[in-house]
């Protein structure tokens, strides 16, 4: 009965912003709305599988706004029909780089089982915590973050969840630690990816889009304001997650047997995993994107023999629909100017700067959750910055803080499997739901926004001076 509420609930917000479109509000944006609407309010409540939701949002995309489809000869469009986006578009995100990013992950975590790397790699890095449960959960949290300040939020994530089975198998099934220590990785992926101006694609954005208005944003004045935040978030983060999740066990055994394989596979296992996160780790060195990097244990691992069809079959597929469903939508929200008209909800210019933060900062964590980080960090930045000559923000010093406040408020933008990839990744391990990620996502954009709007409007003026 609860499940068949909820479809219905989200049938009629499909429909219901189309009933009330206006000229500022295009009817394929309305069509748009009522998608990111059920989308959402199904990827919440799950009355069907949340990989289900991402492919009924395609086929909608499909039926109702892409060329020759029904929607586009009934609908106008913002810009004429035959500009309407391919049905290519849409199926097309299937097969978007990031999916073969996560492939890439998928298979390094897939081997890393087979030939217990995982096993090893725990009992190594997590050997400091003792048998603390709590000590375990900030281990997790700090190394998290501390990969994902330098490489691929996704590959880290997908090491880190590989690592993290056999802890859980320690556990009992009724022990909330076994949520919490699923939540402390994408939690720790998103804040570490914050850090640095390599951690996550969002804050080149940021600094590129400085660089063009004239202002220089180096890489110790970025970690100078962001490692701060970083370390404050994930310490937050941890006791927000002891709070909703506390540990049943009191101690935990880490002491895992076991020796580094060292066969002939093993070793080629070894290169070739290790090759592949050498090179996501010097993306900024090399320009080879993560993407394409991610393609070398796709390609390599099967071809060595090092991974077997029934490994792939054994792969979390439904994950790769999952976030496809999610890139479908965001490009929806641009190419309907939807995402345009959220921002132009609030009258910028009349608000004062801390208000201005405030407000960039609630409207970049609301869309970092549908849209890609990467995504709303380029649709807002630019707007920020165009606000400079209007005289609510002066000089480089409050372009520089209210940019990398945008960019950096996308990454608490994490209440949905679909808002990350680390979120969908967590989901994959069956030890954590949508509700539960919702619940620790909202927490930690209320806490997120108030401590970068704090950072940005008190701390970091006084940290250092921007170059222009």
């Amino acid at each position: 009965m609860k499940r068949t509420y909820w479809v219905f609930l989200g049938l009629v917000l499909l429909g219901l912003p189309s009933l009330f479109h206006s000229e500022s509000l295009n009817p394929a944006a309305a069509i748009t709305m009522g998608l990111f609407l059920m989308a959402g309010l199904f990827w919440v409540t799950a009355p069907i599988p949340i990989y289900a939701t991402s492919l009924l949002v395609i086929l909608l995309q499909l039926v109702l706004l892409s060329k020759n489809a029904p929607g586009v000869q009934y609908f106008s469009f913002p810009y004429p029909a035959e500009l309407a986006p391919s049905p290519a578009v849409f199926t097309g995100t299937l097969a978007h780089p990031i999916l073969i990013l996560f492939l890439g992950g998928f298979m390094i975590a897939t081997v890393a089982v087979k030939f217990s790397l995982e096993k090893n790699l725990v009992r190594i890095l997590l050997a400091p915590c003792g048998s603390s449960p709590r000590l375990l959960l900030f281990g997790i949290l700090l190394a998290t973050a501390l990969l994902s300040a330098f490489m691929s939020n996704t590959a880290t994530t997908a090491m880190m969840v590989a690592m993290l089975l056999p802890v859980l198998s320690r556990l009992t099934a009724d022990d909330p630690l076994r949520i919490a220590l699923a939540l402390a990785i994408p939690l720790g992926a998103n804040l570490g990816g914050m850090a640095t101006p390599i951690g996550t694609p969002p804050n080149a954005v940021a600094i590129g889009a400085l660089a063009s208005s004239g202002i220089r944003l180096d890489f110790g004045q970025w970690m100078l304001m962001a490692v701060p935040l970083t370390l404050t978030s994930l310490l937050l983060g941890g006791l927000c997650l002891l709070a909703l999740y506390p540990p049943k066990a009191k101690k935990i055994d880490l002491q895992i047997p076991g020796r580094f394989d060292r066969t002939g596979s093993a070793v080629l296992m070894y290169l070739v995993t290790g090759f592949t996160i050498l090179l996501w780790a010097t993306e900024s060195l090399h320009g080879v994107p993560s993407t394409v990097t991610a393609f070398i244990p796709v390609a390599l691992l099967p071809a060595l023999g090092l991974i077997t069809k029934e490994d792939i079959r054994s792969i979390s597929w439904e994950v790769l629909w999952l976030v496809a469903g999610g890139i479908s939508l965001g490009i929806s929200l641009e190419k309907t100017g939807l995402a345009t008209w959220i921002v132009g909800l609030i009258d910028w210019q009349t608000l004062p700067f801390f208000l201005l933060v405030a407000g960039f900062l609630g409207v970049s964590v609301l869309l970092a959750n549908f849209l890609s980080h990467t995504v709303t960090t380029t649709l807002l930045v630019p707007l920020a910055l165009s606000l400079g000559t209007s005289g609510v923000i002066s000089g480089p010093g409050e372009m520089a803080l209210i940019a990398v406040s945008i960019a950096v408020a996308s990454s608490f933008g994490m209440s949905l499997p679909i808002s990350t990839p680390p979120n969908a990744i967590a989901i994959s391990t069956g030890a954590v739901n949508s509700p539960q990620m919702f619940q620790l996502g909202v927490v930690m954009a209320i806490l997120g926004s108030l401590l970068t709007w704090f950072f940005a409007t008190w701390l970091w003026p006084h940290l250092l001076s921007f170059n222009q």
